[in-house]
């Protein structure tokens, strides 16, 4: 896919970011793939407005009292997504994969 000038503008301000503000902070994350990996992949797959929608999401997800492990962006978009319902493109609370597959392995019968 083919991007355009504005997201490949925003997938340069997120690796200004990881360059800079993130190297002084520190690389701390929940997560995998960070934050800001998250938001990269997720315009370079989807494109600006549905993956930065996803990416407003993830960090909505990343905060205190949030998830964290294993979290990768969706290879498809969902069904009922569309450029007038954006907030849809996002997971606003879901618990990571590796949290999901723990939570079952605690329930299984033996």
């Amino acid at each position: 896919m083919s991007l355009s000038l504005p997201a490949r503008a925003a997938r340069g301000l997120i690796f200004l970011y990881r360059v800079t503000f993130s190297m002084i902070a520190g690389r701390f994350c929940r997560y995998a793939p960070t934050c800001s990996e998250y938001a990269d992949e997720a315009i370079a797959r989807h494109g600006l407005w549905a993956g930065g929608w996803m990416g407003l999401a993830r960090l909505c997800r990343c905060r205190p009292g949030g998830g964290a492990g294993f979290d990768p962006v969706p290879d498809r978009l969902r069904a009922d997504a569309s450029a007038l319902t954006p907030w849809r493109y996002g997971v606003w609370r879901q618990r990571p994969i590796c949290e999901a597959v723990e939570a079952d392995e605690a329930t299984r019968p033996n």
